[in-house]
């Protein structure tokens, strides 16, 4: 059942990427950050009342209940960074670093969960690496983005906490169930995303927000929603090693949806690259 589940991860996760920067063309992304947040939250605690698993939060072990807030304060930075970086650059580009995460993660898992690093795991991860080198080249006859280079440090930035809330998460959902596990999760995650909006000063921007990328932002917030409880419930069952990487493959829904909605266009050497990427993810399944 964890191999489904971290398909459809892989699915909302892609089509989160398109929706949220459609919803961010003007809207300020730390505001959008937090607006999604209350989305994600509501979703994830209606699936925790639906489950019937909410009363079990009494039982909770501290140690457990540390590793989830980590978690949910590594998500919140991955999120804040991550959606600085679609708003400053190209889909195609931002996507392709947050995904490589996929490398400092299976590294991660060996150090502290002591999960293997087979052959098969260590060519995908130098597919992966040498992949999104390669997406991340200059476009062209074109400009790489609109804001220097800042995209790409936000970009790293949200690659490199991604991978400390998989190996968190998966600490913290030990004999825990994977939607109480979210929710909790979720309600550090919009502590953080509004304390960030407060503390820059941006709150009247929340009043700013056009319908249609408040609609966007929204819908976003319903996609994460079902990418994190597919992603967990995953991750509870199966091998962290090989469930980040098929969420991964994300990343060709994301670049599909790019090409068609904002025309964001692959140069060759962009396109050898994403299959690298692909090709790197699915040797690790092996």
């Amino acid at each position: 059942m964890w191999f489904g589940f971290a398909v459809g991860s892989a699915f909302f996760a892609g089509i989160t990427s398109i929706l949220a920067k459609c919803g961010i063309k003007k809207t300020d992304s730390d505001v959008a950050t937090a607006i999604r947040t209350i989305v994600v939250l509501i979703f994830a605690w209606l699936m925790v009342a639906v489950t019937g698993t909410g009363s079990a939060i009494a039982g909770i072990e501290m140690k457990t209940m540390v590793f989830l807030i980590l978690s949910g304060i590594a998500t919140g930075a991955s999120w804040l960074c991550y959606f600085k970086a679609l708003q400053l650059g190209d889909v195609n580009k931002v996507v392709p670093i947050d995904k490589s995460s996929t490398v400092l993660t299976i590294l991660l898992a060996f150090l502290i969960l002591r999960e293997e690093i087979t052959l098969w795991k260590l060519l995908g991860m130098i597919g992966i690496g040498a992949g999104t080198l390669l997406m991340i080249k200059k476009k062209e006859g074109g400009k790489a983005n609109t804001e220097g280079k800042s995209w790409l440090v936000y970009a790293v930035l949200s690659a490199v906490f991604a991978s400390l809330t998989s190996i968190l998460g998966k600490i913290g959902i030990s004999g825990v169930d994977s939607n109480l596990g979210t929710a909790i999760r979720t309600i550090v995650v919009l502590f953080m995303a509004w304390l960030v909006v407060f503390v820059k000063g941006k709150q009247r921007e929340v009043k700013k927000v056009e319908l249609k990328e408040l609609l966007f932002i929204i819908l976003s917030g319903f996609a994460t929603g079902g990418s994190w409880l597919c992603y967990y419930r995953a991750l509870q069952t199966g091998p962290a090693s090989v469930v980040v990487p098929i969420d991964k493959l994300s990343i060709l829904v994301s670049i599909a949806f790019s090409y068609v909605i904002f025309k964001e266009r692959l140069t060759k050497r962009a396109a050898v690259g994403l299959v690298l990427i692909v090709a790197g993810t699915l040797v690790m399944l092996l």
